[in-house]
């Protein structure tokens, strides 16, 4: 293993928790969701954890027909919002928030996380991701159209020239724009600041932004699709990305494959940060932990049942605990909605080890590895698969919160320091330092600088 090569630990927040119970777990209170005071507790845990980043998930629906009854806390507060109250309790977390292309416009995505980006002094990432929630498109102005929503192939196809469009708006304006001379009364300097002028087959965007480049150049990119599609566009434009791997194998292969297209699009092999969601169950022994998993399985029952069939889009009357997965499924079927990416993980795991639904559920959480076991167990996980090159970190998905998170903190993060994987301190005051990433530079001012010279 290089030296110069370093873990990175961001932490996925999900409501209560990882776990479908998690809410229901006696230190849980299921009304923490829209608790400011939960929020920026979290924040201030990773942050004396040193953690890289906090990351959160979004959606603009709640996956489910009108009058369902909800079974557990929605992921209902907009990220952006969000992230701007924990930026402001903060100094050296990274900030990833989630936003999909599908719903928004990328004038509107690259002013918001420009905004945020200088608000926190250069920590926030964008979490780029696509949408085939059948719900979410109804709550966007498609409910009742005949056309239904766009295929995966064109939904990537947007997403790509999206990107692109927030890229050029976050280069509208040159480092040295911004003059600020009071005694000439020459705010920008002239030629500086830029129309972008773009006219694509989805996006028709003058520009310029509002505002000056941000302290990242850019803000961080992740991207968390495991399809064909967005390996793709994570190759092309992520700095990291948020994928679903459950075993070894499956991240090795994935982590060469995406290398591969990162080469193919003239980037560096190792430009882009391979982090994975690892969900756990932790004790401070095995036996404690084995019990804490085994008390949020009972309270969740059948609810593990229904949250795997939500994940798989199969009805759960096709899953039976102690069967394999429905055939259609282990032949390669594709179903209707969701993560394709993320679900041939959890499909190749169950095909490849002959497991059944339940010993699959002791296997993974929402298409993530899951380990349960006492802190040097977790720190095993996390070092044989970044030792083996298959990541560069993890996004860790605790069971519960706060009592998860407090526990990896105090406990496996101490492991790996004495390991030598993990920083005692941070060293870095931008999310691009804290995941060894330069500040993206000047490409339209540079451009402009050399046709200077050359003329």
């Amino acid at each position: 293993m290089s030296p110069a090569r370093e873990l990175h630990l961001g932490v996925n927040v999900l409501s209560d928790g990882m776990h479908p119970a998690a809410w229901r777990h006696p230190a849980a209170d299921p009304l923490w969701f829209t608790d400011p005071a939960y929020w920026i507790d979290l924040a201030k845990t990773a942050e004396r954890g040193t953690l890289d980043a906090l990351f959160l998930a979004d959606s603009p629906s709640l996956f489910q027909k009108p009058n369902e009854p909800l079974g557990a806390p929605p992921l209902a507060l907009d990220p952006i919002v969000l992230l701007s109250t924990l930026a402001s309790v903060t100094t050296r977390l990274g900030l990833i928030g989630t936003v999909s292309t599908s719903f928004e416009e990328p004038y509107n995505v690259a002013r918001r996380f420009a905004s945020l980006d200088h608000l926190s002094r250069g920590r926030v990432a964008w979490n780029v991701v696509t949408s085939s929630d059948p719900y979410a498109w109804n709550n966007f102005g498609r409910a009742g159209e005949a056309a239904g929503q766009p295929g995966r192939h064109q939904r990537y196809r947007r997403a790509a020239e999206f990107v692109d469009v927030v890229r050029a708006l976050w280069d509208s304006w040159d480092d040295d724009a911004v003059l600020a001379d009071k005694a000439t009364g020459a705010f920008g300097r002239i030629g500086s600041v830029n129309t972008i002028d773009h006219r694509g087959e989805y996006f028709a965007v003058d520009g310029p932004l509002t505002l000056p480049r941000s302290p990242q150049g850019h803000p961080v990119l992740f991207q968390a699709g495991g399809s064909a599609g967005g390996l793709d566009l994570a190759a092309r434009y992520a700095d990291g990305v948020f994928a679903a791997q459950a075993s070894l194998p499956d991240a090795v292969r994935y982590a060469d494959d995406l290398r591969a297209r990162t080469l193919a699009h003239g980037r560096p092999r190792d430009a882009v940060r391979i982090m994975p969601g690892l969900s756990f169950v932790l004790g401070s022994t095995e036996e404690e932990a084995q019990r804490r998993n085994r008390e949020l399985n009972e309270l969740s029952g059948d609810g593990r049942l229904a949250h795997l069939a939500g994940q798989l889009s199969v009805d759960v009357s096709e899953l039976k605990w102690d069967e394999p997965l429905p055939a259609w499924l282990l032949d390669g079927a594709e179903s209707a909605g969701g993560s394709q990416g993320a679900r041939d993980i959890v499909v190749n795991l169950a095909r490849r080890e002959h497991l059944t639904v339940r010993q699959l559920l002791d296997r993974v959480i929402t298409w993530h590895r899951l380990v349960v076991g006492s802190p040097e167990r977790l720190a095993d996980a996390i070092e044989e698969w970044f030792v083996a090159g298959a990541v560069d970190g993890f996004n860790l998905m605790p069971d519960v919160f706060p009592s998860g998170l407090e526990l990896f903190v105090d406990h496996v993060v101490p492991i790996l320091r004495d390991r030598g994987l993990f920083r005692r301190e941070y060293t870095h005051t931008t999310l691009r330092g804290h995941l060894g990433l330069p500040r993206v530079p000047d490409r339209r001012g540079d451009l402009a600088k050399s046709a200077l010279l050359s003329g």
